[in-house]
């Protein structure tokens, strides 16, 4: 039965080759690309830059239980915790008001950013493997990739009433660069990852993220991690040991690669944090959105260096490679345009929700593309790979939420 879903998905031996595959998935990623303009212009967007005395009606969603009145003149208020502000009153109970209350909206965003994590992650392999893989131009890819979503951005800034473009100053754009060198370190050396080896052996190993987050918090940016988290990381690490066991298509280099990209992962969070310290940034940047599209313009242009010196000699194969093999382009082009995409949704829905929520909501998201994607590139599904699996991100979620567990008890 999930073999028979997934038969409407690209699979590892498509082409992309002007066949009519090709003209589905650039139709579904123009679709992205509306949706994710009109997340960047609606509610999603963040509230700041906006003068004061201004009033902002909040996405929050009503209370799907009300105060129930009961007798004696007392008052028991019985109401759901609100991650944002409560908004006009509204009718009581039943289940028109429990669907009228329910945010569509928020849930179309989750779903396109499943959506997009998920194609992002097929598109890039096939990318790759067209290429010529590990052997093949995956730092070109990876840069190019990023300069798919630099042109996405500049075009949001140009066409009309599509966002407003940030009035940052140049010590602004200094203060980013290493959230950007980060952010571009990281997404490379995920390419590498997913290049070298198996796609859910890649995703796997990049769950152990908060491995790496605890101990440069603590040992790097001098933040105190509860002994609670750190009972979590062996869980965490023993998961991805379990995976690699039975990994057929397992690779010293892609393992290398995706805990590479962690480091780079766990730096960029905290160097984020430190980032929107900054007076005043948030109002220049003026939204989310803006703030990842100045991100990852100066990632790419990070990036082009290191591809001029680990492929810049070949640079010319690659761009026959590109004449002759429709497979490179059109899966770069449509990877670029997911990568872009899916993050910039990602980050916009995560803002919105609370912690409990995004554990869930990321937790969700790894199975999803490690299962979905193994299933459609033919990639090894061995029980002891699976239980491992399941241990490291069921290890991820308990570290994320493992302090609220504890303070509750």
């Amino acid at each position: 039965r999930v073999k028979s879903f997934f038969r409407f998905f690209p699979t590892a031996n498509c082409t992309y080759a002007l066949e009519p595959i090709t003209m589905k998935v650039l139709f579904s990623l123009l679709l992205v690309a509306v949706l994710a303009v009109l997340g960047s212009t609606d509610g999603l967007q963040s509230n700041v830059g906006l003068k004061k005395g201004v009033k902002v009606k909040s996405l929050g969603r009503q209370p799907w239980v009300q105060p129930l009145e009961v007798p004696q003149g007392r008052t028991s208020s019985v109401a759901l915790r609100e991650t944002a502000a409560v908004v006009e009153d509204s009718p009581r109970g039943g289940a028109v008001s429990a669907l009228k209350s329910f945010d569509f909206g928020l849930l179309i965003y989750f779903a396109l950013w499943y959506i997009g994590n998920y194609y992002y992650n097929i598109t890039n392999k096939l990318a790759l493997k067209a290429a010529g893989g590990k052997t093949g131009f995956p730092m070109a890819i990876s840069s190019l990739q990023l300069g798919v979503g630099v042109l996405y951005a500049l075009f949001l800034w140009v066409a009309p009433d599509a966002r407003v473009k940030p009035s940052i100053t140049v010590d602004d754009i200094v203060k980013m660069l290493p959230v950007a060198f980060c952010f571009m370190g990281a997404h490379s050396a995920s390419v590498f990852a997913l290049g070298a080896g198996a796609v859910s052996f890649a995703q796997i190993v990049k769950a152990a993220e908060p491995a790496f987050a605890a101990v440069l918090a603590t040992f790097v940016y001098k933040k105190e991690v509860s002994k609670a988290k750190w009972l979590c990381l062996p869980i965490i690490i023993g998961g991805v040991i379990l995976a690699s066991v039975k990994e057929l298509d397992f690779s010293v280099f892609a393992l290398i690669s995706a805990c590479t990209a962690n480091l780079f992962a766990a730096f960029k969070g905290n160097e984020n944090k430190k980032l929107m310290e900054t007076p005043g940034l948030k109002d220049r940047l003026g939204s989310i959105g803006n703030q990842f599209a100045v991100t990852t313009i100066l990632g790419f242009l990070m990036s082009i260096p290191l591809v001029i010196l680990k492929e810049g000699s070949r640079f010319g194969e690659f761009v026959e490679l590109c004449k002759t093999t429709p497979a490179v382009w059109a899966n770069l082009i449509a990877s670029g345009l997911w990568f872009y995409g899916y993050n910039e949704l990602a980050t916009m829905t995560l803002k919105k929700t609370g912690a409990v929520t995004q554990s869930v909501a990321n937790t969700a998201k790894r199975v999803i593309v490690i299962v979905g994607v193994a299933i459609v590139l033919g990639e090894s599904m061995d029980p002891i790979k699976l239980l491992g699996c399941g241990i490291g991100i069921g290890g991820v979620f308990l570290y994320s939420v493992i302090d609220n567990l504890v303070k509750s008890s």
